[in-house]
C-alpha cells in the first residue's frame, strides 16, 4: 500500500478516520493525502471574477489555518502527508481524485448511531462507496489503537464476488490478519439446503483456486447475520463486496438499516466487485 486518501471536513468523525489512516500508513509505510472539499456555493461562483477570486481566496486561507494544528497531531509524526484543497461539491468526485493520485485506500469517517446504516442510502459516505473503484474503509468512532487481526468477509458465494474475495485475502495478508469467510443463510424463499450450500461452496473454491473454509451462519437477514457473526468472533473489521452504483443497498437489501444501524460498531471495508 503506497497512498491513502482521507477526506476531511474537520468534524470529529473525519479526525477519527485520519488517526486510523495514520496507523495504517505507519504499518504499511504509506503516505497520506488529506483532501478538504471547499464546496464553494453557486452564489459565490456566480459573482464577477474579482469577487469570486477574493472569496475563494478567503475560504482557502481559512481552511489552511485549520490545517496547521491538525498537521501537528502526534499521530501524524513521521508520515509523508500531502494536503489538497479543492472546490469539489459532490463526493463522487473522490473517485477521480483517487485515480489521479494513485490512491490504494480511502478512509472516511461516518456519523450516526453505532452502525454503518446511516450511510446506506443518500449520504455522502454511500455516494463514495457507490462510485469508488478503490476500497473504502469506514470509521465511526475513535480508535487509539486500531487492530485488524481478525477480519470477516461476507459473501453470497456468487461468481462475481470472487474478485472481491481475492482483494480481501490480499488485504488480510498485508496485515498478517486472520480472515474468515461467511455465508448468511436466510429463511423462507432464500433458504438453501446443506446440499445446495455445499455445491455453491465447491464452485466458489474452484473458481477462486482456494481451499478456504467458509462458515455458514443462519439468520433472519444478511445484516443481522453479519453483525451476529462478527460479535461472536469479536471481529476487528468486516469486508463487504459492493456492486457498482447500487452500493451496499443491493448487497444487503433492506436488512442493514434495521440492524447494523442500531448495534454494530465494527469498522467496514467495502470492495467493489
Amino acid at each position: 500500500m503506497d497512498k491513502i486518501l482521507v477526506p476531511i471536513d474537520f468534524s470529529e468523525y473525519s479526525l477519527y478516520a485520519l488517526e486510523v489512516a495514520a496507523q495504517i500508513a505507519k504499518k504499511t509505510e504509506a503516505s497520506i493525502v488529506i483532501l478538504h472539499m471547499l464546496g464553494l456555493s453557486e452564489a459565490v461562483l456566480a459573482k464577477n471574477d474579482r469577487q469570486e477570486h477574493e472569496e475563494a481566496k478567503y475560504y482557502m486561507n481559512q481552511a489552511k489555518k485549520r490545517f496547521k494544528p491538525l498537521l501537528e497531531e502526534p499521530f501524524l509524526k513521521g508520515i509523508d502527508v500531502e494536503i489538497m484543497l479543492q472546490n469539489y461539491t459532490i463526493f463522487s468526485e473522490l473517485d477521480q481524485v483517487a485515480e489521479e493520485n494513485w490512491v490504494d485506500l480511502i478512509v472516511m469517517g461516518s456519523h450516526g448511531n453505532s452502525g454503518i446504516g446511516p450511510f446506506v442510502v443518500g449520504s455522502n459516505t454511500d455516494k463514495v462507496i457507490r462510485t469508488s473503484r478503490v476500497p473504502v474503509l469506514v470509521i465511526k468512532r475513535k480508535h487509539p489503537s486500531f487492530d485488524m487481526d481478525k477480519m470477516v468477509f461476507s459473501t453470497d458465494l456468487g461468481e462475481e464476488s470472487i474478485g472481491a474475495y481475492r482483494k480481501a485475502r490480499e488485504f488480510a495478508e498485508r496485515f498478517s490478519a486472520e480472515l474468515k469467510v461467511v455465508f448468511i443463510n436466510l429463511p423462507n424463499k432464500d433458504f438453501k439446503s446443506t446440499k445446495e450450500i455445499n455445491k455453491k461452496i465447491d464452485v466458489f473454491r474452484a473458481l477462486a483456486s482456494t481451499d478456504v473454509v467458509i462458515d455458514v451462519s443462519n439468520d433472519y437477514s444478511i445484516g443481522k447475520g453479519i453483525m451476529n457473526f462478527c460479535e461472536r468472533w469479536d471481529a476487528d473489521l468486516v469486508i463487504i463486496p459492493t456492486r457498482g452504483r447500487t452500493g451496499l443497498v443491493h448487497f444487503f437489501r433492506a436488512s442493514i438499516g434495521e440492524m447494523l444501524t442500531k448495534r454494530s460498531a465494527t469498522p467496514v471495508l467495502t470492495i467493489k466487485i
